[in-house]
């Protein structure tokens, strides 16, 4: 569970972007996202490789630019 203390002097504008940078960090909205909809084992399997090519494309680029 994600907390955000606050002391009388915060804003909620820093509580607000505190909150959401924490939401992020963990991952929550990815993997309800990623629940959202059942997907299959072999779809989850051809995702997951399809993402490591675009990772590894990507990485590839940005190392001969």
């Amino acid at each position: 569970m994600i907390e955000v203390t606050l002391s009388d002097t915060d804003r909620v504008e820093y509580a607000l972007k505190s909150f959401r940078r924490k939401v992020q960090k963990s991952g929550i909205l990815k993997e309800l996202r990623a629940r959202r909809h059942y997907v299959k084992p072999s779809l989850a399997r051809r995702l997951k490789a399809a993402a490591a090519l675009r990772r590894k494309r990507r990485k590839a680029r940005s190392w001969s630019a």
